[in-house]
């Protein structure tokens, strides 16, 4: 199916229904650079890029990723440092950049769901979620959507590499919420939980994600591949450099070690109790190899 042009920039509540959100405010338009030349055109894969409070950098991740590809959704969850104003400049005359701004703060779960409901409506199958924050290679972008276009009943799972800047804590606390998921999804091949580098089937993921309330922060990632697995979408893996970046770089990092992890702490105790109650299904499709466990 051929997609409708995205609908343009503009100020949008987001809904409190499952329901496709509806526009309430006249599109806000200025100036921007064309679309570059070399960057891939699609009518079935977006880039959906959701940004909270990250300065100046979301820029140069926008103008990235779409040296890589187009379009490019950016839906800006309730940021208050200014670069709303400035992403609308970006998207102005660009028909392969939209700028979506919520009014207030809702989570990367909520402002990737919000950039979903858009892209279906437009009519585009695939969307691969990046973050905002320059951590995330956008270089890979082309290799991680042909992946998906070769395999698109599977979700295309950035496998993070990290280089001397990443944060020892973070690095080994990630282990403990891959532990996890592996027993789970019982193993059905999930090398990295947290990384947001993906490429989802559109269609499943808004199913999970209206199927139950939570997935709405920083808990996205990680429940997101866990209950896809459970839909038996497969996960491929596909090594990706990640960056943490210094104050001095632009870095910005909204993660509370506190508080964040007693949330994935919830997150892994609602899964684990929904993980015993569908055991005897995935052990009969695990000996039988369907589904998420195929080859």
């Amino acid at each position: 199916m051929t997609p409708q042009a995205l609908p343009s920039s503009m100020t949008q509540p987001t809904s409190t229904t499952h329901a496709m959100p509806q526009a309430s405010a006249t599109p806000a338009m200025a100036q921007a650079s064309p679309t570059p030349a070399m960057a891939q055109a699609s009518s079935t894969h977006v880039v959906v890029i959701p940004s909270y409070d990250t300065g100046p950098k979301v820029y140069e991740t926008v103008s990235a990723a779409r040296m890589q590809w187009q379009p490019v959704v950016v839906v800006v969850d309730g940021s208050t440092d200014g670069t709303a104003e400035g992403l609308l400049r970006m998207a102005a005359d660009n028909p392969g950049l939209r700028v979506w701004v919520l009014p207030h703060n809702q989570g990367k779960g909520a402002a990737v769901l919000r950039g979903l409901h858009e892209a279906r409506a437009a009519g585009f199958t695939h969307a691969l979620t990046m973050d905002a924050d320059g951590q995330h290679p956008a270089d890979l972008i082309p290799a991680f959507m042909q992946a998906s276009r070769e395999r698109p009943d599977a979700m295309i799972l950035g496998r993070p590499v990290f280089d001397a800047s990443a944060p020892l804590l973070r690095v080994r606390g990630r282990r403990v919420s891959n532990w996890w998921t592996n027993l789970e999804t019982l193993g059905a091949g999930v090398a990295d939980s947290l990384y947001g580098f993906r490429v989802y089937p559109i269609d499943a993921l808004l199913a999970v994600m209206h199927g139950q309330r939570w997935m709405r922060r920083f808990d996205f990632d990680t429940e997101a591949v866990v209950r896809l697995a459970w839909r038996g979408v497969k996960p491929i893996n596909r090594d990706a450099p990640v960056k943490y970046l210094s104050a001095d770089e632009g870095g910005v990092s909204h993660f509370r070690y506190v508080r964040d992890n007693a949330l994935l702490t919830w997150m892994h105790t609602r899964l684990m109790v929904g993980f015993v109650l569908r055991l005897p299904l995935l052990l009969w499709r695990r000996v039988r190899g369907a589904p998420p466990f195929q080859r």
